[in-house]
């Protein structure tokens, strides 16, 4: 059809008729990118009819035929090229600008983008020099430009847009202009954009700084505040640390390197600091140096703005340690709570074998100051749990060390001292409190026999639920607790929400199953649902689907029945299924997903992990190009952006079609607020190497290591390859040599790729021939692919901060780097403390030998929580005794079954007989996993003690092992008594002739265990006659 055609053909329809059409021509459509030249025919004609409906100069009404008529045409934009033909003028189009500019918060951010990338076709499509701007034309030289032309649509401008829009003098006149400044005060530019922004504003000879308005300081160069005078430097470094939004609520960094860069400029021509001055600093502090902090600032000064320094938040822990070592050195003694509170934020550069040299007493006076409890929430695990454990050994009662810790150490209380008795609650302090879930499970009970209205618990202390305090508060009570967490959107696990579905649907399924919490419906199928199977799948795909690991048989039964509900024959899926199936895509096949073309990336965008074959397939269909995201060459930084979470399925025939300016855009624009991983990074700067490359002769003019270089958190790709990289360090001077050692931590956070690595891994053996230091070792965590058991072998692990930091890394140690770790701590002499153990954990506990496990001090396994249940069964026996022991004081308390049920794996049968006493209402899932031969021991009145109400689900096991084997050692008769319709088990009239046997210490499979004969007559004679012929 001729575009000219359309215009005609559109003309005729009624404006609400053709809306409606176009909103079900958009929702079919919505996947499948139209081509050019349909878009063009489209717009063309819907353009002139859009203009004649009443009230479109409207916000509301605009809204309406951008959202449900043009959208799908847009998309392209060279579709606005089609004004340009209309003749739509310069003014015309800035009065489009202004009326979209009116809608532009109601638009998804996908929206915004398509609209300016038309938009900037529009201005930009005669070459450099646009057409809406002219000195000689009175209607279009106003220096408003960007209000004018681009509005809130600058949000999505790159530096290289801008530097379409005009020369470099034209934009500075833009930037400056009072009405341009006003509005982008107002906006969020891109990182990159903003910097360059702010350097236009400033590159005026003698531009003050002091009329630089805030949102702009944060986006200062190095070189703006280079030469500015004491007084200037020293207003401009408190206004950055006062105004940066970054300068506040960020627990790991308060300010991005390029800032601490800018800060760090600013202090350089500041001599002399005086105790007024150095506190008057706030954020800015974080730009002192390492080597400044021990070499300039004297001791008397650092002590008297002590006030201060401890309130700055983000300090490296190089300049923390820095801080505090010179303060000790030169007589600084912490001999109360008030000379520990001073150091306020400060503290992390003290290590826990310090803080443990503290008496409890000036903990516990310290955290009681305000000042102090505040900062102290981004301090490392470990220098959080010795403080708790100061303050416990002097405070005897649980309620009393729940009313005393800040909240910003709640979670690191060991459960073992969350154990109430006999001691009533305070349910109000418990409440206040952020816990984990094991934590609340500790009190859970406690807690809903003193509290009368469960609306009045806290979401954190519902988590805690537990299914033997559940069945204690009666049925009526129960239904009422089970409603108060659907209301409080409260996540429980997948024992617990076992339990709970058992006791909510002890009679039946209750009619008003969606007052419940939302995640049973997991356990559920569709039939048991009282709306229709849509309704029941709609409310699947919203519940926390990482409740079922991925294995799970409900899981894989929940996305059959889904796909039978939905009516989806073959494996192609559309946009209305996909959202309805929610989670479960991630459950999908490479099949499905290959039928579905684009459909379903959205919604896996979400799912944070892939199995091979659909990683697979989701680059085929990437690598098609027949998606909104359209072929890989043709992506931009935006596209990047949308890809989030696909991003890390990319592989290298992807990644090498990317535009190299595409994914540097991306990585100085958006790669600062993505999920990604510094490694996952550190791969697409990878792919930015060339394939070939000559060896570097030297380093490259203009590429010198410096201090601003170091600074630049896209320092890896102003190194590539990484020869340049290699011959650079080996050129760095000793100054910024000096400055890289003391900010290694914070390098070390760039995503370098694995190349870059090794040869900052060389530097380093080059710099430290006898060994690594403490703080170098704590930050190997980068180099994980290059490391090895025999190096690990050589380190100094002299601390269990040390081992803690290693350990604790992301991505984690691998077993052989991390059991080499271990055992290299253990050899050099240091103590498997609570510190240690604690980094150790759950995932490598299993590493540890019958000599460590052995040397374990019980009162160090009381403050920390592993689960042993994977190991081997030498390692569940050698814990589960040291666990007894340390929980012996709460043998008797009902808390004792959750303190001692990770280890239960270790546990005797006389021991497991003891607790079945208890109501205890354990899960089959730990139940199978209980030591073999134990569990054969045990009686079906004792399996009845033990499992409770979760009992019924023994049938589920009946036909494995080891459930099976214990069935077939009980009489029939028995095991009816016990459970109605439990079969397997020795019926009347037969007899077993050999007694099992079972290794003592092992899990092995326990084989055939009786051999069972019918008594016949016959068999009966025969045994006698050869008894008497014998």
């Amino acid at each position: 059809m001729d575009p000219e055609y359309s215009m005609l053909f559109f003309s005729k329809y009624d404006a609400r008729k053709l809306l409606a059409s176009l909103t079900m021509f958009s929702q079919q459509f919505s996947q499948v990118p139209l081509s050019l030249e349909w878009s063009l025919v489209f717009l063309n004609g819907l353009w002139e009819r859009m203009l004649r409906v009443p009230g479109i100069e409207t916000p509301p009404v605009l809204l309406q035929w951008l959202h449900e008529g043009l959208e799908p045409f847009l998309v392209d934009p060279q579709v606005f090229g089609c004004l340009l033909a209309k003749d739509v003028s310069c003014e015309e189009f800035q009065l489009l600008v202004a009326a979209l500019d009116g809608i532009y918060s109601q638009l998804s951010v996908e929206e915004q983008r398509n609209l300016y990338s038309g938009i900037k076709y529009f201005l930009t499509q005669h070459g450099p020099t646009q057409s809406c701007h002219s000195q000689a034309i009175p209607s279009l030289n106003s220096t408003a430009w960007f209000r004018n032309f681009l509005g809130s649509f600058l949000e999505h401008a790159t530096v290289e847009d801008l530097q379409l829009f005009g020369d470099e003098a034209t934009l500075q006149k833009f930037a400056r202009d009072p009405v341009n400044m006003e509005m982008v005060g107002n906006l969020t530019l891109l990182r990159e954009t903003a910097l360059y922004y702010t350097q236009l504003l400033t590159s005026a000879p003698a531009f003050p700084l002091s009329s630089l308005p805030d949102r702009f300081i944060c986006h200062l160069s190095p070189g703006a505040v280079a030469n500015l005078s004491r007084e200037e430097a020293l207003g401009v470094a408190q206004r950055l640390g006062r105004s940066c939004p970054w300068s506040r609520g960020m627990p790991r960094a308060s300010l991005a390197p390029r800032e601490l860069q800018v800060a760090a400029s600013l202090l350089r021509n500041l001599d002399d600091l005086s105790p007024a001055e150095l506190g008057a600093l706030g954020q800015a502090a974080l730009g002192l140096s390492v080597s400044r902090i021990q070499e300039s600032i004297p001791e008397e000064q650092l002590e008297a703005a002590l006030p201060a320094l401890g309130t700055v938040q983000g300090w490296r822990a190089e300049q923390a340690r820095a801080v505090v070592s010179k303060l000790l050195l030169s007589g600084y003694q912490i001999l109360d709570g008030q000379s520990l509170a001073e150091l306020g934020t400060l503290v992390a550069g003290l290590n826990s074998s310090m803080l443990r040299s503290l008496s409890p007493e000036v903990v516990l006076e310290a955290i009681q100051l305000p000042g102090f409890s505040q900062h102290v929430d981004a301090l490392p695990s470990a220098l959080k749990r010795t403080l708790v454990e100061k303050v416990s050994s002097r405070v005897g009662h649980p309620s009393e060390l729940v009313r005393l810790i800040p909240s910003a150490l709640a979670s690191s209380i060991p459960k073992s001292l969350l154990v109430f008795g006999e001691e009533k609650p305070n349910v109000q302090d418990l409440n206040n409190k952020p816990w984990t879930r094991e934590q609340a499970a500790m009190f859970f009970s406690d807690v809903v026999k003193a509290e009368p209205d469960f609306s009045r618990l806290s979401q954190s202390v519902l988590q805690g639920f537990t299914c033997a305090a559940a069945s204690a508060v009666g049925a009526e009570r129960f239904q009422e607790l089970a409603r108060v967490m659907r209301k409080k959107k409260v996540r429980l696990g997948q024992d617990q929400l076992s339990c709970l579905l058992k006791m909510v649907t002890l009679h039946g399924i209750p009619k008003d199953l969606d007052s419940y919490p939302q995640d049973l419906l997991l356990f559920l199928s569709p039939s048991d649902y009282a709306g229709n199977c849509s309704q029941f799948f709609i409310h699947v795909g919203k519940a926390n689907g990482d409740v079922l690991p991925r294995e799970a048989p409900q899981r894989q039964q929940l996305l059959l029945e889904a796909l039978e509900c939905l009516g989806i024959p073959g494996t192609q899926i559309n946009k209305g299924n996909a959202e309805i199936l929610g989670w479960l895509v991630c459950d999908l096949g490479g099949e499905y997903i290959r039928s579905s073309g684009g459909t379903l990336l959205r919604g896996l965008s979400h799912c944070g992990s892939f199995l091979p074959e659909q990683e697979e397939a989701i680059r085929d269909v990437l690598s098609s190009g027949n998606t909104t995201f359209g072929p890989p060459a043709a992506w931009s930084a935006f596209t990047l952006s949308e890809l989030g979470g696909l991003l890390p399925v990319l592989d290298p025939s992807i990644l090498q079609q990317i535009p190299k300016k595409a994914l540097i855009t991306w990585l100085r624009n958006f790669a600062w607020d993505s999920s990604l991983s510094r490694e996952e990074l550190g791969t697409i700067v990878g792919e930015l190497l060339p394939r070939r490359h000559k060896r570097a002769e030297g380093c490259p003019p203009g590429r010198e290591i410096t201090e601003e270089v170091l600074s630049d958190d896209l320092m890896p790709a102003f190194y590539i390859p990484p020869e340049i990289l290699r011959a650079c360090l080996q050129n760095i001077s000793q100054e910024n040599r000096l400055f890289l050692e003391n900010h290694l931590s914070q390098v070390l956070t760039y995503p370098f790729s694995i190349p870059q690595l090794a040869v900052l891994k060389e530097y380093l053996h080059e710099s430290y021939p006898r060994g690594y230091p403490q703080h170098v070792l704590a930050e190997m965590g980068p180099f994980l692919p290059l490391l090895s058991p025999e190096e690990i072998s050589t380190w100094q692990l002299s601390s269990a901060d040390t081992l803690a930091a290693f350990l604790t890394t992301e991505p984690r140690p691998s077993d052989s780097l991390a059991s080499a770790a271990i055992k290299r701590y253990v050899e050099l002499g240091n103590a498997l403390n609570a510190t240690a153990l604690d980094a150790i954990g759950t995932k490598y506990v299993c590493l540890l030998s019958a000599t460590e496990l052995k040397a374990i001090d019980p009162s160090s396994l009381k403050l920390v929580s592993l689960d042993p249940s994977a190991c081997s069964q030498e390692t569940k026996n050698l814990l589960y005794q040291k666990a007894k022991e340390a929980f012996s004081d709460q043998h008797h308390s009902p808390a004792y079954y959750e303190l001692i049920l990770p280890y239960l794996g270790g546990a005797p049968a006389a021991d497991l007989k003891v607790l079945s006493r208890d109501d205890v209402n354990m899960n089959v899932s730990t139940f199978v996993t209980l030591r073999r031969d134990a569990l054969m021991l045990l009686s079906p009145a004792d399996v009845r003690g033990l499992l409770g109400v979760q009992l019924p689900e023994l049938a589920r096991w009946r036909g494995r092992s080891p459930v099976r084997d214990w069935l077939a050692l009980q009489k029939q008769a028995e095991l009816q008594r016990l459970l109605p319709g439990l079969t397997g088990g020795v019926q009347e009239g037969y007899i077993n002739l050999a007694a099992p046997r079972f290794p003592a210490m092992s899990s092995a499979p326990l084989g055939a265990v009786a051999t069972v004969f019918h008594l016949l007559p016959a068999l009966l004679l025969s045994f006698f006659m050869v008894s008497i012929l014998s």
